[in-house]
């Protein structure tokens, strides 16, 4: 089932550059409506106020990380369901592990591309609707 391109998504990254980047992969396969959070408890707070249709957030930011936001997002029962792809640079099977266990749907590793970001997304969308 392909997900709504009009839901809100929320990216979430400290660096600038790299929002554009995702905010313009999201565009280039149909999605316009997309909020910026610069770190993890900006996103946090926008996410209390908004429904989005899905999260995508960086794993390394400061003061609250990707990890830290999958954590407190997974914790509060009015959130549980939001979808949430987790980005990074780095592919460590321990991190995988780590998130998957707090409740990621997705993990995807830079640099990627609107394919690789939209068959990413799919996934989290086919296996919700399932």
């Amino acid at each position: 089932m392909p997900a709504d391109c009009s839901m809100p998504i929320l990216v979430v990254d400290d660096y600038q550059t790299m929002v554009r980047i995702i905010r313009n992969l999201l565009k280039q396969i149909g999605y316009e409506n997309v909020d910026e959070a610069a770190n993890g408890q900006a996103a946090l707070e926008m996410i209390r106020g908004k429904h989005y249709g899905l999260v995508i957030s960086d794993w390394n930011m400061e003061p609250m990380t990707g990890f830290e936001l999958l954590q407190k997002v997974r914790s509060d029962p009015a959130y549980t369901d939001v979808p949430f792809i987790m980005v990074t640079a780095e592919s460590k099977t321990d991190n995988v592990v780590a998130a998957r266990k707090a409740g990621v749907n997705n993990y995807i590793v830079k640099p990627f591309n609107a394919a690789m970001l939209k068959a990413k997304m799919d996934a989290v969308f086919s296996a919700q609707a399932a």
